[in-house]
């Protein structure tokens, strides 16, 4: 039996299904979070091995980043921009790169939901919050996240497929960089009704239910910048689907960012 497995408390991660090698009751759970396990979404390194391949062979991460950019370009025609038909470029310029951008200038934006309906659909775990609480899929507050997500994902080229091989590239780059465990993160929140409090476990320690995609820094003093209220988190390598040093081109506009898949997280709330 997976050690994790036998671990693992009750979440409330509704039962769904996803594309991983773990179940997203696992992946949700703080137990996860504090004894993590490698997970892949199911076929992706395989399907681009040659990619992994070639990455082996070189060993500066920005070389690295510069062949992710260009495979990725080739293989979803991202750079025949000017040689198709206006629908088809439309579709051509949504790429993962506009997603990150946006997501960047706002994480409620239509490109965020985009983003969290990738971690609904390969992970697992639905999103708790989109412009407003989501408390579940039959609830009307789950609309306008249904409706920004259909809408982002309207005119793209499989931006499912280009966020799956970008989650497994990171996570490459992240066993290359020698950061395969865990990073201390901080997060700056105002609106602490987007997040549920599961329980009290210190002074000032929590367990709570975050976003199941959200933002972290590494730099402690810069989360301030982004709330009255900072909780330090530690958070497995392998949830880390973005940071702003994966690609060479600068897509997050804020140093140190990452960009983490959500669920049950233990976080101490810090003081000014």
């Amino acid at each position: 039996m997976n050690p994790v497995l036998g671990r693992v408390r009750s979440t409330n991660v509704p039962s769904s299904f996803n594309l991983c090698d773990l179940p997203p009751w696992v992946i949700a759970s703080r137990e996860y979070n504090e004894n993590p396990e490698p997970f892949e979404v199911q076929g992706v390194r395989r399907a681009n091995r040659f990619l992994f391949a070639k990455l082996d062979t070189i060993d500066d991460p920005r070389a690295r980043g510069e062949v992710f950019n260009d495979y990725m370009s080739v293989k979803f025609y991202l750079h025949e921009l000017d040689t198709e038909s206006d629908k088809a470029r439309r579709s051509i310029k949504n790429s993962y790169l506009r997603f990150l951008r946006g997501w960047g200038v706002d994480s409620n934006s239509v490109e965020g939901a985009v983003l969290k309906g990738w971690v609904e659909s390969r992970i697992g775990i639905p999103p708790t919050f989109h412009k407003e609480r989501i408390r579940g899929a039959s609830h009307e507050d789950s609309m306008t996240y249904v409706t920004d997500r259909m809408r982002g994902s309207a005119f793209t080229n499989a931006i499912n497929s280009q966020l799956d091989v970008l989650y497994e590239f990171c996570q490459y780059e992240l066993r290359r960089r020698g950061n395969d465990r865990f990073f201390k993160l901080f997060r700056g929140t105002y609106d602490l009704s987007e997040h549920q409090v599961l329980e009290t476990t210190g002074k000032r320690e929590y367990v709570v239910k975050l976003n199941n995609l959200f933002s972290c820094t590494n730099d402690r003093e810069r989360a301030w910048e982004f709330g009255t209220t900072v909780w330090q988190i530690t958070v497995p390598a392998s949830k880390v689907f973005f940071f702003t040093d994966l690609l060479p081109n600068s897509i997050l506009k804020g140093e140190g960012e990452y960009i983490v898949i959500g669920g049950d997280y233990r976080v101490k709330q810090l003081l000014a």
